[in-house]
Order: C-alpha cells, then structure tokens, then sequence
C-alpha cells in the first residue's frame, strides 16, 4: 500500500460545497489510458486540463474500488484499493494531486448498504455455519414454509425477483439489488466500526467529499416484516415507486443514528469535507431530516430531475426544494442526469427538441442558488443509446428485467471521425460500449471553440456563474417575476447587480424587455424594440444594475 500522497485539503474554504458544479465522471466510460476498452484512473487524469477548462469546482468518481464488476463497481470486494481495471493507489494519488493542483476538488463514492458476493466477509460468512458471528454482519435469515423453502418475507429486489437467495445449508441472504450484493447488518457493530474506518482511509488520502449511495437503505426494519402489497411492476420503475415510500428497507429512523457518528469524522478534517447522499425519501420534510449540522451536508433532490416540461412542474419542484433546505439551513441540489437515469436530451423529447429543451434546462438549474451536479457528456448534448445489441448490455438489472441504464453509460466521445472517438490512445478501438455513428459531431473536438455548441453554452454558464456577483452563495434568494402563461422567470441579486433567468416552456416566442443585456442563452435571441425575442424552448440570462 502506498502513502497517501495529498492528506491537505484544496484550500481553507469549508462552504465550498454550498454552490459548486459538481461534475459526475462514470470512471469506466469517462477516457481510457491503457487502450482495454475501459475507462481509469489515468485517463481522468489525462482530461483534468479538459474540466477545469468547462468550469466544474469538484468530481464525483463512480466506484473505482477492488470489485468483480457485477453491477459496475458498485459491487464492492475492497473498500481500500483500487480494482486493476482502473489502475492502482498510486493512480489514485497523481489523479488527485493533479486535481488539487487544478483547483479542482474530489469525490468519491462510498457503497455501505451492500458488499460484493466476494467480500471476505460474505466468503467467511457462506463458510460457517447459521448463527455464527460471520453471518451476523449480514441479513440471513430462515426461510419460512415446512422446510425453510420459501423466502423469509415478501421483498423484492430493485432489480427484480425475489430479494432473498438460498444457500446450500438452507438458510436465506437479504439483497435489495443483486444477489451478488448482499446487504450489511447495520446494527452489527464491527460494520459500522469499518465503515468508519473506510472514511478515514480516503480522507486521509485528501478526499474532498462522499457520495453515499443507497443512503436512505443501510437500516431495515426490526424482525424484517412484510411489505404488504405486490408490485406489479419491476426494475428501475419499481425502484423509483418502491424507494419513495417509507417501506421497511427504506428509509428508516434508525438510519440517522449512522449519520450523526460519521459526521464528527468529517468535521475533523480541515478544508470542508462533506458527504452527499443519495436517498429517496416519502416526502420533501423527510428527505430534509439527512441534511444538517450534525448529519450530512447534502441530499440530492430527484424531483428537478423527475420534472416534467413545464412551467408549473419546474416551479413546483423549485419551490419545495427551496422551502426544505431553508428549513435545515443546507443548500439545495439540482440534477438534470446521472448513470442511473436516461439522460434528458431523450427525457425531453429526443432529437432536435429533446436537446433544444435539455440546453434550456441548463440555464436553468445554473441560474438556482445551491449545488448543480452535472453528468459527464450533457455538456455535449448527448442523448440516451437506445439501440445497443442486447448481448452487449451489462447492467444486471436487465438480464431480471428486461430495462437497462447501459444508455446512459456509453462512453463519451472525445474526437475524430470514427468510434470509439478518442475515448482511449490514439490508435485504440476498444470501448466496453460503442458509441453510435451521429456522436462524431457531438464530439469535444467537434464543439470546442464552436459558436453556439452545447459545449460552448456550458462553458460560458459556468464562467459566468463563477464570476456574477447576483450568482454567488451569498446572493439573494429566488425572486419569481409575474409572466404570461408557460414562462418561468426569476431573479436573484446582490449589492447592485441582478441577474434575470428566463425559461420558455409556452409553445410560442415570447418577448422579453425590462431585463436588462442578455449574457448568454440557449439559442440565439432576436432584438425588438428595446427588448428581445425569446424562442419556444430556449433559456436566457439577462443582467442589469440598479442605479443607488
């Protein structure tokens, strides 16, 4: 094991999380440095120049950790090293040092509510007998009928079937999500003296922040009661039904107590570590009750992303998640696509529409106070893959069910005219996913320095949100302005300086005057009088300052 090489944080600014960009590196299809096909470690580190350039303050890194890839990483077999598919820790330490040194801070994820198959603590566990001390870090549990040949309970798992699988001595083992993940007893003691352990580990190594995946999952219910009902449907939509209600898997009070003990871990390093979770919860308040003081820092907010195109969606979910967060005095989060969700250009219509709306959309969640956390490739305007070979498609969720967010995860393109478009060294065909034939004019060597790219409108959003006094963490809040049907307008201000965002989702241009000069917009605007026209699905940033 190598000494961690960058225990000192990027700088004293402990709030810096309250209003960064935050951008979401998917490690396997982000750039690969060795030419397998598969995105690593150093391949980021290749492309650091290429992200402080667009504007980001922080990465997020999907699972990079020692795992036999059943669901991309998230599958955990060593919570301390590095899997040699992505490099090493000695990879891990130049990323992050070069990181720091571009001004850019790092995110990892952390995956507590489930271990691989392969841990040594499940290996222990299959070779001891029910009722040892080895079972007891995870869920097993008899099974019911005459002889134990039925599941102890009627769960199902997020990625379908039955939640529960039968070992050769007859007992069960409790998997929300594959049965090569199995879940963690949480109240076990030694498992959350680990985990607490695994944070100290990468802090040590100069972590800036965690995001903690299935959050709101780690504590079940006592004595593992049923659910109640059936579910008529499966997978990824029966994870977005299943995970909003207060079941017995999710979201549990007891979960908080693990919270509040990793916190303290947090606060006693220097330079504003912090730790995002993602939870699903049954309403906006108790989602609220994971951000705070003494527990996390931030949870992402997935009704902005589950928003529909329209005005009183949009207003709505902003509304909420404003009121909540000034509840808990934490920051909002906005999040338009992950690796878990089709992307938005295709959310939104697919096509010329679906991408007009997608850049839209991107003004409007830069233009909110609080956090932003961008996707790897929507600064490109990438849209879902819907056409990938079946046989080619990895995500284990669609061998049980048929839906896949392998979509999602194609590598992106980088340059040239043919896939896998730079994704590896130059000369490299390999790509774990193959990229369709239309992303060569989607590539960054197709839009970099290109008027009106999607790369470029990003680019400029993000300089002027780093630079514009009204969109600062200490700017004003959301100002609405009356408009005509089908136009969000707000406003936020500090000192003399106001910036307007303005979003049509009315299905007809709108004319827009009294703002002040345009200083950027998602498609191009036209001058009337002393005001401008603004285009059916476009956005558009407008500043002035008041005189005294």
């Amino acid at each position: 094991m190598t000494a961690a090489t960058n225990p000192t944080p990027l700088t004293s600014d402990d709030d810096w999380w309250r209003s960064a960009v935050v951008y979401q590196v998917y490690v396997r299809s982000f750039a690969d440095a060795n030419g397998d096909g598969v995105g690593d470690l150093q391949g980021i580190r290749q492309r650091l120049p290429y992200l402080r350039d667009l504007g980001v303050d922080a990465l997020w890194l999907t699972p990079f950790y020692t795992s036999p890839q059943i669901d991309a990483g998230y599958d955990v077999a060593d919570y301390r090293d590095v899997d040699p598919l992505f490099g090493d820790l000695a990879d891990f330490d130049a990323m992050i040092t070069d990181a720091h040194a571009l001004g850019l801070r790092i995110i990892v994820d952390l995956v507590p509510n489930h271990t691989s198959s392969r841990h040594p603590w499940f290996a222990a566990a299959l070779a001891t007998a029910p009722g040892s001390p080895e079972r007891e870090r995870y869920l097993f549990a008899d099974g019911q009928g005459a002889h134990g040949e039925l599941p102890p309970n009627d769960w199902e798992s997020i990625f379908g079937g039955p939640a529960w699988t039968r070992v050769p001595d007859g007992q069960w083992y409790l998997h929300l999500f594959d049965p090569a993940q199995p879940d963690l007893n949480w109240r076990h003691p030694e498992v959350r003296a680990e985990f607490e352990d695994v944070l100290r580990f990468w802090l040590d190594r100069g972590v800036d922040g965690f995001r903690i995946d299935v959050a709101h999952g780690m504590i079940k219910a006592e004595g593992l009661p049923d659910v109640g009902f059936n579910s008529m449907t499966t997978g990824r939509r029966q994870s977005e039904l299943l995970g909003k209600g207060r079941l017995p898997y999710f979201d549990q009070d007891e979960v908080h107590d693990i919270y509040r003990t990793w916190r303290p871990i947090l606060d006693s390093y220097p330079g504003g570590r912090m730790a995002v979770a993602e939870a699903w919860a049954e309403t906006p308040q108790r989602l609220a009750r994971y951000i705070g003081p003494d527990e996390l820092h931030q949870a992402f907010s997935f009704d902005f992303l589950d928003a529909t195109w329209s005005a009183d969606s949009f207003r709505k979910v902003i509304d909420t998640a404003l009121a909540e967060s000034s509840i808990v005095g934490a920051p909002t989060t906005w999040v338009l696509s992950n690796h878990d969700r089709q992307r938005h250009v295709t959310r939104y219509g697919d096509g010329t529409v679906g991408l007009r709306r997608a850049r839209a959309a991107a003004l409007l969640m830069l233009a909110l106070p609080g956090c932003a956390y961008v996707y790897q490739g929507e600064e490109l305007g990438l849209p879902e893959v819907l056409d990938l070979p079946d046989e080619l498609r990895q995500d284990p969720s669609f061998l049980r069910t048929g839906e896949s967010r392998d979509g999602c995860r194609v590598p992106i393109p980088w340059s040239g005219e043919l896939a896998p478009y730079g994704f590896g060294p130059d000369g490299s065909e390999l790509s774990w996913l193959p990229a369709p034939a239309t992303w060569r004019a989607l590539s960054v060597a197709a839009q970099a320095g290109v008027p009106g790219s999607t790369l470029e409108l990003y680019r400029a959003a993000l300089r002027i949100r780093h630079e514009h006094p009204a969109l600062a963490a200490t700017a004003g809040p959301v100002v609405w302005l009356e408009t005509e049907p089908g136009v969000l307008a707000f406003h936020r201000s500090l000192d003399d300086a106001v910036l307007t965002c303005v979003v049509n989702l009315s299905g007809a241009p709108v004319r827009i005057d009294g703002h002040g000069r345009p200083v950027v917009a998602s498609e191009d605007l036209t001058e009337q009088d002393a005001g401008h026209v603004l285009p059916v699905d476009a956005a558009a940033w407008f500043e002035r300052r008041c005189a005294g």
